[in-house]
């Protein structure tokens, strides 16, 4: 079965698209879930995870690792909870996480900004120019977000399955749309794709269990095989903290450092 992302301009109706086309498929639908189970893991408070996705990154963000910490906790929740499949994840971040991994059908939804300026007029007694004002800055946000982080500009329709537009076609509408599409061939799960994510999910566990030491650290994962990408100044300590923590990390078999990633791994860690 397929994992169904839902990226949603805000104020687009995309939350209820989400709930609604998890109710039809009988799959579950998440969203702050994985900020709360993060916020638990990691013993961080939520409300520093939600800024951490939300909030465009500043200067000073740009040159300290705290932010690319928690988004790296978040990652780890997320990819966690989509291992499971029958999923319909919405909100700002999850396919980011999730490129290349075929059974999943990402979706964007957008509305117009006539009817987005409806809701916040009446969801927060704005005038009209305020409303457009909130909006516009909210957006300028998350266009921030995605540019500054991951070179990425969050409403390129290219990286999106679908992009539906709230308007003429209703919420019942998309609903049904997205559930169609849901059930095509090329979006079931595979051995091989759900391989794939299950290497993505363990990556991002081993990267957060480490990236409080050493911010640069890329992990890569291959059937259980983990590779440590780090300067070589770095990887007795990160050997110390694997040896550590290696059996409470779920699929972990084995690991090893490369400290240039161009030349082959020497010895395998563990073996």
């Amino acid at each position: 079965m397929p994992i169904i992302t839902i990226s949603r301009g805000s104020f687009s109706h995309g939350q209820e698209v989400a709930v609604k086309t998890a109710q039809r498929l009988g799959y579950n639908c998440i969203s702050r879930e994985v900020l709360i189970e993060a916020s638990k893991d990691f013993n961080i408070p939520e409300i520093k995870l939600f800024q951490a996705i939300h909030d465009a990154p500043s200067f000073i963000d740009r040159i300290l690792p705290r932010r690319m910490k928690y988004i790296a906790y978040i990652q780890s929740a997320i990819l966690k909870n989509l291992k499971r499949d029958n999923i319909v994840y919405h909100g700002f971040a999850g396919h980011f996480f999730v490129k290349g991994i075929s059974h999943v059908l990402k979706v964007r939804i957008i509305a117009d900004m006539e009817e987005r300026i409806r809701l916040v007029m009446a969801r927060n007694g704005l005038s009209r120019q305020e409303a457009y004002s909130y909006l516009h800055r909210l957006d300028e946000q998350r266009r921030k977000w995605g540019l500054q982080l991951y070179g990425i500009e969050p409403a390129d329709p290219g990286l999106y399955d679908l992009v539906i537009r709230i308007g003429r076609i209703t919420v019942d509408d998309a609903v049904d749309i997205i559930s169609h599409k849901a059930a095509l061939d090329h979006f079931q799960a595979t051995p091989a794709s759900r391989q794939q994510i299950e290497d993505l999910s363990l990556a991002a566990e081993v990267s957060a269990c480490l990236i409080d030491m050493v911010p640069g650290v890329t992990v890569t994962a291959d059937k259980g095989l983990v590779c440590i990408m780090t300067p070589a100044s770095h990887t007795r300590k990160l050997e110390l903290k694997m040896r550590k923590t290696a059996g409470t990390i779920p699929g972990l078999k084995n690991f090893y450092f490369n400290c240039n990633p161009s030349v082959p791994p020497a010895r395998n860690r563990l073996s």
